[in-house]
């Protein structure tokens, strides 16, 4: 086995393994690094974990409903060893395909830990693949992230948990309280909720999901508030202790919050621990994320990073695109670099949530005289025929000198698929295009994707419905 590559890649979740896969697709020979599991934390403790959980959860919220489409049945109860049986068999499922993809790419793909050193050598130890010191004209960090834990917070798997574990469960908490209002929080608390347990989402910040428009904050919180989950903003919790029967938390200016289980949602942080960063010249910031340009370069020559390990938004597809970017800037291809201002946000909870670009908040923070309209899906033929009319479409454009509504700068979701639906709505804002070109284009019927259609059609003057 050679030890020099074209490049190395240190790390094997989506950031890191979509660049060996993009890389050996243009013809590189690379190795890939990763002591743990191919696939990282999206695929083993992340994106695909939660989501079929949530499935779980929905076909639970069916049945127990099917009534109302004249199925008789009886009440629906919760297997949830079961259902981690299933979710692990698709998690084993995808783990067993990316690794047959890297070796049908020809990728070396090294089991150990990778450490960084000068002149774009990596040491490989403690793992299968025995100790090695592979050099490389081009090294790609792309070691990932761990969950944010707080002070006083010993996580024991049990009534303390992260998302780590609380993705493994096979009992449900009576209550729980999940700590962090955003997109990771706010999925847990619907899955935990459509499964029975008593929920209170606690957020330190006046509202929650930073970044989706106030219309669909509104919309989603009216939501949860019909299904019983207590949304409590604007608190600080300073600290928990185990009792006999479960975790209390003390609030602060409240009275003590006492439940059987805590999760604590409060991001992630980047996983640098042993790369060897000092020592490779590679500059981190003081949240320890690794200090990058718009190419994804780092303060070390021919070194670059992706994914969660640098300052972007923590999301699988924003790894997918860095790794694209970077193979091709190393390759000399003249990559555009990343809008991380119009990346696509996609929140798997009950109703979903789903946003691109500007909300209409920031579009005149940012100097623009923005329209909007808004549709409701109570209205949508598709929404009431599944049963799921909670939600709305918000369009954001710019107006124009004459009045009328321009560029599309924003879409924002809330209800039924949104997450399917948000593709055309990524490309208008992307792609820069406006009102009456979108409005043009044909919607079908009945579809849910047609709302967006109907609200683009009404910022031109002239609405159907």
């Amino acid at each position: 086995m050679s030890n020099s590559h074209d490049v190395v890649v240190v790390g094997g979740g989506p950031g890191g393994y979509a660049a060996a896969l993009y890389g050996a697709a243009a013809g590189l020979d690379v190795a890939l690094v990763e002591k743990q599991k191919l696939g990282g934390t999206c695929l083993h403790v992340g994106c695909i974990p939660a989501k079929e959980l949530l499935e779980t959860a929905s076909v639970y919220r069916t049945v127990a409903h099917a009534d109302q489409f004249g199925i008789t049945s009886g009440s629906p109860t919760v297997d949830m060893a079961a259902a981690q049986g299933r979710k692990q068999k698709i998690v084993d499922q995808l783990h067993k395909g990316v690794g047959m993809l890297l070796e049908g790419r020809k990728v070396t793909v090294l089991d150990g830990w990778g450490s960084l050193g000068p002149d774009r050598t990596v040491t490989v130890a403690g793992g299968e693949s025995g100790d090695a010191t592979l050099t490389a004209d081009h090294v790609i960090l792309a070691t990932g992230s761990v969950p944010r834990t707080l002070p006083g917070f010993e996580v024991d798997g049990e009534r303390v948990l992260t998302s780590d574990e609380l993705l493994s469960i096979t009992e449900l908490p009576g209550r729980a309280a999940i700590i962090g209002g955003g997109a990771i929080g706010l999925e847990f608390a619907s899955m935990l909720a459509d499964l029975g347990s008593e929920v209170t989402v606690l957020e330190a910040l006046p509202r929650i999901l930073v970044g989706a428009d106030n219309d669909v904050v509104k919309m989603l919180t009216r939501a949860f508030k019909k299904r019983k989950i207590e949304i409590r903003t604007g608190v600080a919790v300073s600290g928990c202790r185990t009792t006999d029967i479960g975790v209390e938390l003390e609030i602060d200016g409240a009275d003590p919050l006492s439940v059987d289980a805590v999760v604590v949602c409060v991001g992630r942080r980047p996983f640098t621990e042993g790369l060897g960063l000092d020592d490779a010249g590679v500059k981190v910031d003081d949240g320890g994320y690794v200090v990058v340009d718009e190419y994804c370069q780092t303060s070390a020559a021919g070194v670059y990073a992706v994914g969660d390990v640098v300052n972007t938004p923590q999301l699988a597809h924003v790894a997918f695109a860095e790794a694209i970017m970077v193979v091709k800037h190393l390759l000399g291809e003249s990559p555009s670099p990343m809008d991380y201002a119009n990346v696509p946000w996609a929140i798997y909870c009950h109703p979903e949530v789903a946003f691109v670009g500007h909300t209409e908040a920031s579009a005149k923070e940012a100097g623009f005289e923005a329209v909007t309209s808004m549709h409701r899906f109570i209205g949508n033929g598709r929404a009431m025929i599944v049963g799921d009319t909670d939600g709305l479409v918000k369009v954001i454009a710019d107006r124009c000198d004459d009045g009328t509504a321009g560029r599309i700068l924003g879409v924002h979701m809330v209800g039924p698929w949104v997450t399917e639906q948000l593709g055309q709505g990524y490309l208008a804002v992307n792609w820069e295009a406006t009102v009456p070109e979108v409005a043009e284009f044909i919607q079908p019927h009945p579809t849910m994707s047609e709302l967006f259609g109907e609200t683009v059609l009404s910022l031109t003057g002239r609405a159907l419905h």
